[in-house]
C-alpha cells in the first residue's frame, strides 16, 4: 500500500488528518514499527487505531491497560474450569504424567489480546490503550514482545508471531514512559484540534447538522477548552455528541437556553457546569453563546479560540 492509497482509505472513513499524521502512519506501517501516540484524554488517540483497522481491513484487538495489569491478563491464562473437568473425567487414568502434560496444551490455553494478536493468521491492529496506566514491570515485559515478536509461555515454550500486528500504543502521560519503549516506537503527539479542524470533523461526521450551528458549536467548544477553569476539557467525541443532541432537538441557533439544556452532553462534572452557568451573563449576543460576546468583539472583551482569532 502506498501513501496515497492510505489517505484515500482514511478519507473513506471520514477521518480528518494532516499530512504529518498520514506520513507517520504510513512509515510506521511500512517498517513494521509500533506507534506511540501521546496527548490529553479525548483528543482522538484511540480513534487512529480504529481508523487504521478499518482502512487496512484488519481486526482491531484492544488491550486496555490499568494499574496491576499483568501477563496473565494481557497474554494468556489457563482455562481452569476445563482443566478441572478433564481431571475429574480422567481421574482413573493410568498415565498421570500424560494427563498432566495434556492439561497444559493449546486446548486449555485462553488467548488474551497480546497472544491473540501475534498468533492470528491474518495481521491485526493491536491497540495497547493507556500504557501509562500500567506498571513499569508490565512495560518492560511488553518491550520484549515488541522487540522480538515472540513470547515465552513456561508450559508451552516460545511462541513466535505468525503475523506482524500494526501496534498502536496510547498514553495520556499519567507517568513517564521508559526511553527503551520510546526508542522502539515511532512517535506522534496529538493536541486538541483547532477550531477549523473541529469544524471539519463536525461536517464530516454529522453532515446533516445545520452548518451555522456546527460553526457555533466548534467556537463554543474551542472557547471552553481554552478556559483554564474548566477541569475536564471536552473531547472530540463529546463535541459530536453535543452537536447531535442540539440537532435532535431541532435547534438551529446556539442560544444560552439551548446551551443550558444540553450542556450535559459536553461537560461531565458539576464544577464545570457551574463555571459555564456563571460565565453565561457575559454574553451580550446570542450569536456565540459561549460567554465570548458573539462574533463582534469589543476592545475589552477578546475571545480566543484555541489560538485562532475568529471574527
Amino acid at each position: 500500500m502506498d501513501l496515497e492509497l492510505l489517505k484515500q482509505k482514511m478519507d473513506k472513513e471520514n477521518y480528518i488528518y494532516d499530512d504529518t499524521l498520514a506520513t507517520v502512519l504510513y512509515v510506521a506501517l511500512t517498517l513494521g514499527r509500533p506507534l506511540l501516540i501521546e496527548g490529553a484524554a479525548g483528543v482522538g488517540k484511540t480513534e487512529i487505531a480504529k481508523v487504521m483497522a478499518s482502512a487496512l481491513d484488519r481486526e482491531l484487538v484492544r488491550l486496555q491497560c490499568y494499574e496491576g495489569l499483568d501477563e496473565s491478563k494481557a497474554l494468556y491464562e489457563w482455562n481452569y474450569q476445563k482443566q478441572l473437568l478433564s481431571i475429574q473425567v480422567n481421574m482413573n487414568t493410568q498415565d498421570k504424567d500424560r494427563l498432566t502434560r495434556s492439561l497444559f496444551s493449546d486446548e486449555y490455553l485462553l488467548e488474551r489480546p497480546l497472544l491473540k494478536s501475534i498468533r492470528s493468521d491474518q495481521p491485526v491492529v493491536l491497540l495497547i490503550d493507556e500504557i501509562d496506566k500500567a506498571d513499569e514491570e508490565f512495560e518492560a515485559f511488553l518491550l520484549e514482545l515488541l522487540s522480538d515478536l515472540q513470547v515465552s509461555v513456561p508450559e508451552v515454550g516460545t511462541i513466535k508471531a505468525k503475523t506482524v500486528p500494526f501496534v498502536v500504543l496510547t498514553s495520556n502521560r499519567a507517568r513517564p514512559l521508559s526511553d527503551a519503549l520510546r526508542r522502539r516506537c515511532a512517535y506522534l503527539y496529538i493536541d486538541y484540534p483547532t477550531m477549523e479542524k473541529e469544524l471539519s470533523i463536525l461536517r464530516a461526521k454529522l453532515p446533516h447538522v445545520d452548518d451555522r450551528l456546527s460553526v457555533q458549536v466548534a467556537m463554543a467548544v474551542s472557547k471552553l477548552r481554552s478556559n483554564d477553569a474548566i477541569l475536564k476539557k471536552p473531547s472530540i467525541a463529546e463535541t459530536l455528541d453535543w452537536a447531535a443532541a442540539l440537532d435532535a432537538l431541532g435547534i438551529r441557533e446556539l442560544t444560552p437556553d439551548a446551551l443550558r439544556a444540553t450542556a450535559g452532553f459536553l461537560l461531565k462534572n458539576n464544577e464545570d457546569m457551574d463555571i459555564l452557568t456563571s460565565q453565561e451573563p457575559e454574553s451580550s449576543h446570542e450569536d456565540c453563546a459561549c460567554g465570548c460576546g458573539g462574533h463582534e468583539h469589543s476592545h475589552e472583551h477578546h475571545c480566543h479560540h484555541g489560538g485562532h482569532h475568529h471574527g
